[in-house]
């Protein structure tokens, strides 16, 4: 089963930017498929931005410009940067990978953006 550690949320001001990342384990991590999701309160998870596992990126709309994913497969991490923050953007968000066998989720950060 491979296991997702996500860190880099917390509290930040309307404009401002953080840096999400996702480190996974498993020895074939540039196979995965691998996205960021966020799910704000009384909301569905909704997917922000992802990989697929033939590599192509999409990004939801309402980041798009704002927000830039990659990979780094050497060290199994998959990241979101998350500029030109908005109060709207405020959610938990969960970094996802997916094979078509399984697929796995980590516990999730915090955003918070708020002035």
């Amino acid at each position: 089963q491979v296991q997702l550690v996500e860190s880099g949320g917390g509290l930040v001001q309307p404009g401002g930017s953080l840096r999400l990342s996702c480190a996974a384990s498993g020895s074939i991590f540039r196979r995965y498929a691998m996205g960021w999701y966020r799910q704000a309160p009384g909301k569905q998870r909704e997917l922000v931005a992802g990989f697929s596992s033939g590599g192509s990126v999409n990004y939801a709309d309402s980041v798009k410009g704002r927000f830039t994913i990659s990979r780094d497969n050497a060290k199994n991490t998959v990241y979101l940067q998350m500029n030109s923050l908005k109060p709207e953007d405020t959610a938990v968000y969960y970094c996802n990978a997916n094979t078509i066998a399984w697929s796995a989720w980590g516990q999730g950060t915090q955003v918070t953006v708020s002035s």
